[in-house]
C-alpha cells in the first residue's frame, strides 16, 4: 500500500457528439405524428400558447399573403405593418388589462375580444356526442332488472360481471374470482354460489353468449338460443346440428376431419355444411354488440394520383385536417416593446418563440413527408402500374442515402402513415422491405413474394388444397426460389390456414 500513488495530468482528445436540442426534439416528434394525432397536438397547443392563433376564412392578413404554417420559416419583416397610433394604443390598453395575470399566470390566456363571438373549439366540444354506458354499466342494469330475489346470489352475479372483458367473455376463472372475493362483506362467497351466479348470468343477459367462460361454451350459448327461438322444424333441425358439432366434435370441426365427424355422428356432408353455414352467423365477441370497439379511422397523410395527361403520378399532402395558423401579431409585437411590463414581454416572447419552433416544424415534417413520397413512388413505380406483385426491394438506408438524411429521419417520416393510391390506401412503411432475386436477376420484395403466395391460394381447388410443399413449387415457377419452411411461416403471417382446414370434403 506504500507504493501507491494518485496523480492528475491533463490532455486533448477530439470527438464529436451529437446533442439533440429541444428544437430538434421538438422536430423529430412532429414529424412522426400521423395526420390525426398532429391535429390533437396543434389543438392542444393552441390552447396553451396564447401567441397562436387560428386565421379565420376572409382574415385581410391570410388574404395579403401573411405568414402562415406553409412559410413558418419566414420573418414578420415582409407582413403587412399598419395601425399606427391606434394600433400602438391598442397595445398599450391590452398591457394594462393582461399585465397583472401574465405576471402571476404564466398559463393565462385572454379572453376572447367579445363575448357574443362563438369559439368554434367550444362549439365543436358542446356538438360532440358523448360516451355512452360502458359494458359493466350496461350489464350491471340488466342483472338489476332480473327476477331474482336471493341477495347474495344478485351480489356473485354482480361481482361476476366486474370480470367480463370488453369481448363479452369472462376473463378469470371461478376459483380465482372466489379467491379475489373471499374478504368482501355482505356475502357467503363460495364456489357453488358463483357457479350459479354465472348460471344465471348466461341466461339473463342479452345478447347470448355473454359472460362464457370460452369462446366454445359463448358458441353453444348462443345455438342454444338460437334454437330455441327456431320458427321452422328444418330451422330448428340445423341449429340441433350445429349445437351437436360444438359440444361433441368441436376439435374435429376446427381441424376440418369431416369424414371423421361423419362416421361418429352419422351426419351426412349436407348436413354438417348447413350446419356450418349457421354458425357463421354466431360471433365470439357478444359484447361488441353493446359496445363496438373504437376503431380510429385511417386518414391519408398524402395522396398520390395519376395525371393522364403528363403520364406522371403527383404527390400532394392531405392537410386540410389541418387548421391554419399563424403567430400573433400583437404578442410579437408586445416581446419587441422595451416599453412594455418586463414580465409579460419576458412571457409574450417565450410564447411567440415556442409558436415559431412549433409551425417550423410543422413545415419541416410536410417537407420531409413530401420528400420521402415522392422518392417511394419513383421506386415503386412499377408496384402502382401493375400491382403487389411488382413491389421492388427497397430499404430505408438507401432511400435516406438519395435523399442526403438520416435513417432515423426516413423512418419517423413513414410511421402510422398511409397513403391513398390509385391502387388504394396502403401503409407508407409497407413500401420498405428486404427481398431476393428472382432466376431473371430482377429484385422482388418479401411482400410481393407473400402477395404472389396469397393468389397461388386463392386459385387452387380447394377440394384438392395444394400443400406447403407444392405451394413453393408453384412459386418456383414462377421464378421465385423459396424453402417450405419459409411458406409456412408466410402463410401464417398472412392468416392462411394449412391445406388440410381448407379442404372442401363434399
Amino acid at each position: 500500500m506504500s507504493g501507491m500513488r494518485f496523480e492528475t495530468s491533463q490532455g486533448l482528445r477530439q470527438g464529436q457528439n451529437l446533442a439533440l436540442t429541444p428544437k430538434l426534439i421538438q422536430a423529430a416528434e412532429i414529424l412522426e405524428l400521423p395526420l390525426l394525432a398532429l391535429r390533437e397536438r396543434l389543438d392542444r397547443e393552441l390552447e396553451t400558447n396564447v401567441a397562436l392563433e387560428i386565421v379565420e376564412p376572409g382574415d385581410d392578413r391570410a388574404q395579403s399573403g401573411e405568414v402562415l404554417t406553409t412559410r413558418t420559416s419566414q420573418t414578420r419583416e415582409d407582413a403587412p405593418q399598419g395601425g399606427g397610433s391606434m394600433e400602438f394604443e391598442r397595445l398599450r390598453s391590452m398591457e394594462r388589462s393582461y399585465g397583472d395575470q401574465w405576471s402571476g399566470d404564466r398559463d393565462y390566456r385572454p379572453t376572447r375580444a367579445s363575448d357574443s363571438d362563438e369559439d368554434p373549439k367550444m362549439s365543436a366540444m358542446n356538438n360532440t356526442a358523448g360516451s355512452g354506458a360502458s359494458l359493466t354499466e350496461q350489464l350491471l342494469e340488466q342483472w338489476s332488472f332480473s327476477e331474482i330475489h336471493d341477495p347474495e346470489l344478485r351480489a356473485a352475479g354482480a361481482r361476476l360481471i366486474e370480470y367480463i372483458a370488453p369481448e363479452g367473455l369472462l376473463s378469470a376463472d371461478l376459483e380465482t374470482i372466489l379467491h379475489q372475493s373471499a374478504s368482501m362483506p355482505g356475502c357467503d362467497w363460495s364456489l357453488p354460489l358463483l357457479t350459479r351466479a354465472l348460471t344465471r348470468l348466461q341466461h339473463e343477459l342479452s345478447p347470448p353468449g355473454l359472460a362464457a367462460t370460452s369462446v366454445r361454451e359463448c358458441l353453444q350459448l348462443q345455438t342454444a338460443s338460437a334454437l330455441e327461438e327456431s320458427l321452422t322444424q328444418s330451422t330448428a333441425l340445423v341449429w340441433s346440428d350445429a349445437l351437436l358439432l360444438l359440444e361433441k366434435h368441436y376439435d374435429d370441426l376446427l381441424a376440418n376431419r369431416l369424414p371423421k365427424i361423419c362416421d361418429s355422428s352419422g351426419m351426412d356432408y349436407a348436413r354438417i355444411d348447413a350446419a356450418k353455414a349457421v354458425m357463421r352467423r354466431l360471433t365470439t365477441a357478444p359484447g361488441y354488440a353493446l359496445v363496438p370497439p373504437s376503431n380510429e379511422p385511417i386518414v391519408p397523410d398524402v395522396i398520390v394520383e395519376l395525371d393522364i395527361d403528363a403520364g406522371e403520378y403527383t404527390v400532394r399532402l392531405s392537410d386540410e385536417l389541418i387548421p391554419r395558423v399563424r403567430v400573433s401579431r400583437e404578442y410579437e409585437e408586445l416581446a419587441e416593446d422595451k416599453s412594455a411590463d418586463k414580465a409579460a414581454r419576458s412571457f409574450a416572447g417565450e410564447s411567440v418563440r415556442a409558436a415559431r419552433t412549433l409551425l417550423e416544424a410543422i413545415e419541416q415534417r410536410k417537407t420531409t413527408l413530401a420528400r420521402v413520397t415522392r422518392a417511394v413512388v419513383a421506386r415503386q413505380r412499377d408496384w402502382f402500374e401493375h400491382g403487389p406483385n411488382f413491389l421492388r426491394p427497397m430499404p430505408m438506408t438507401d432511400l435516406a442515402e438519395q435523399l442526403g438524411i438520416h435513417v432515423s429521419t426516413v423512418s419517423r417520416a413513414v410511421a402510422e402513415k398511409w397513403m391513398a393510391s390509385p391502387r388504394g390506401l396502403v401503409r407508407l412503411r409497407d413500401f420498405f422491405a428486404g427481398g431476393t432475386e428472382n432466376r431473371e436477376g430482377e429484385d422482388v420484395s418479401w411482400n410481393a413474394i407473400k402477395a404472389m403466395l396469397q393468389e397461388v391460394v386463392q386459385g387452387e381447388d380447394r377440394h384438392h388444397p395444394l400443400s406447403d410443399r407444392a405451394i413453393a413449387e408453384q412459386l418456383q415457377a414462377r421464378g421465385v426460389e423459396i424453402a417450405r419452411r419459409t411458406v409456412v411461416k408466410y402463410r401464417e403471417q398472412l392468416g392462411i390456414p394449412a391445406a388440410t382446414v381448407r379442404k372442401i370434403h363434399a
